[in-house]
């Protein structure tokens, strides 16, 4: 849905789109834009599944320039230069470096942030470690896990009392997006149910004390333009869960725009507007931030800011927070979508 609501936007004297979807199995198949625009929600709220019946899509590179075929058995046929890659995907495998680093080596500019970047804010421990060299505040948390580390549910408590963390906890995949496999803990009875549903998306998982009383604020930051040094933030928005006991989860940020509202722009006051701006240009910093990303924090009464993460590539569906903070901004949503084609373009490739 974020690439059906950037097709959407794309200006059409400018860009001309070919689309490319990646099934479950990892096989990539050929979309035309119609077709891409044509995906949808459907009645009974079932989010749209890339068809992977459809012909196999095939990215090569020949001299200077990188080419979109369609595999027809052994032949690539319908073949068009491709001049830079907008990688609107979400969580694993689209948002962790990895496709990233495939454009590296292929030479292909794209929108967003580089490799270690996309690395270091899908990982919520490495993100945090970033934050806090950076002199930004970050909230009591432990990590369970990593690469064939094996723990269980004794161990998470274990690290929780070690930790004194107080609950409400969250438990989280470490390297998760769109607030799947996340929980909300408010008692220890609750924690290996939780565990459970964090394990089955990441072997790493993250235990964050819930902030009590905070207001729950966000930023959307684009990278300088070309020929610029000037990060660029926008005046904060707020995310307000109807369900006092609820949290901004996957149903609220895409499919029941009923449950939460987003505020562009929060009613905060001038400091402390421009404390959190300025505290999501130095996350932005602190990762090696490129493009664009959204900056989610929590305020308290007294203004301290504790940065939640940051998103590398944020959703752009029509109850989504980045686009609204930019339109906020006087930016339309075709003039932030060529911003990032052209921030794409002015990039340079290593391997080029």
């Amino acid at each position: 849905m974020t690439a059906v609501g950037v097709l959407g936007a794309l200006d059409p004297n400018r860009f001309k789109a070919c689309g490319v979807g990646i099934a479950r199995d990892g096989r990539w198949v050929r979309y035309s834009a119609d077709d891409m625009a044509a995906l949808a929600v459907s009645a009974d709220g079932e989010l749209p599944t890339v068809d992977d019946a459809r012909p196999a899509a095939v990215l090569t590179r020949d001299g200077s320039h990188v080419h979109l075929s369609t595999l027809d058995k052994d032949r690539l046929v319908d073949t068009v230069q491709v001049d830079v890659a907008f990688p609107l995907l979400h969580g694993p495998f689209g948002e962790d470096g990895t496709i990233q680093g495939l454009f590296e080596m292929m030479g292909l500019p794209y929108v967003g942030a580089g490799v270690a970047a996309s690395a270091i804010g899908m990982d919520k421990e490495l993100s945090n470690l970033a934050f806090a060299e950076a002199g930004l505040g970050v909230g009591p948390y432990v990590t369970l896990g990593g690469q064939n580390q094996h723990w269980t549910a004794a161990d998470a408590l274990a690290a929780i009392d070690s930790a004194v963390l107080q609950y409400p906890l969250y438990v989280k995949p470490a390297r998760g997006g769109s607030s799947v496999g996340i929980s909300k803990v408010d008692t220890s009875d609750d924690l290996d149910a939780a565990l459970l549903l964090a394990k089955q998306h990441d072997q790493k998982v993250i235990i964050e004390q819930g902030v009590v009383g905070a207001r729950e604020i966000e930023c959307a930051v684009l990278g300088p333009r070309p020929g610029s040094n000037q990060v660029r933030v926008s005046r904060p928005g707020e995310i307000v869960v109807h369900d006092a006991a609820g949290f901004y989860d996957y149903e609220a940020k895409y499919l029941a725009p009923d449950e939460a509202d987003v505020v562009v722009p929060a009613d905060l006051s001038p400091d402390v507007t421009e404390n959190i701006r300025q505290a999501a240009a130095k996350a932005f910093k602190a990762i090696g931030g490129e493009g664009l990303s959204r900056v989610d924090s929590f305020v308290l009464a007294d203004g301290t800011i504790i940065i939640n993460e940051i998103n590398t590539m944020p959703g752009f569906t029509p109850i989504s927070a980045f686009p609204m903070m930019w339109q906020a901004e006087g930016m339309t949503y075709q003039s932030l979508i060529s911003d990032l084609i052209e921030q794409a373009m002015a990039r340079r490739i290593w391997s080029r």
